[in-house]
């Protein structure tokens, strides 16, 4: 249930953070890897929307189903490089700030694998979607209306 169309009460805000996004999509983080970043922060985040339309557009870009379902495994999964690794963990630390603060070690791990402009880039991508998951969970963003999904046909009504 939406609380606030915060697309139509704040267009400005929504505005800023969509700039945000356009300069992260100039930069040269690989589009799967911030896909994936994204993902990993919207499951710790509990974020249904961005979740749905995060694997939406990563499976769009030809991303594998095995590689999406096991993100949240991403440590245990072979299937991501040493560079996805590293974003992770970064993302990970990050989004969950209170917890374990910015440890040297995670740190250290993006910035062997990433140049000083990439991690920069890493992380506002990190800060970018953690403010839109606490968007769409804060005022109640609803995942089946996003358009592109690939929902069974008895839940498509539930648009």
């Amino acid at each position: 249930m939406t609380r606030v169309n915060y697309a139509e009460k704040f267009p400005k805000g929504v505005a800023a953070l969509t700039r945000l996004e356009q300069e992260l999509a100039k930069t040269s983080l690989e589009p799967a890897l911030a896909e994936l970043v994204r993902i990993r922060v919207s499951e710790i985040n509990g974020c249904g929307f961005c979740l749905a339309m995060h694997h939406r557009d990563a499976r769009a870009r030809g991303e594998s189903l095995t590689r999406l379902d096991t993100v949240a495994g991403w440590r245990e999964a072979p299937f991501y490089t040493e560079r996805e690794r590293a974003a992770l963990e970064w993302a990970e630390t990050l989004t969950l700030l209170s917890e374990r603060g910015a440890p040297d070690t995670a740190y250290d791990a993006v910035a062997a694998l990433f140049s000083q402009e990439e991690v920069a880039a890493l992380t506002f991508a990190i800060v970018a979607i953690n403010s839109w998951n606490r968007l769409a969970v804060g005022l109640g963003s609803d995942p089946a209306s996003l358009d592109g999904l690939d929902l069974p046909a008895d839940m498509a009504g539930a648009k």
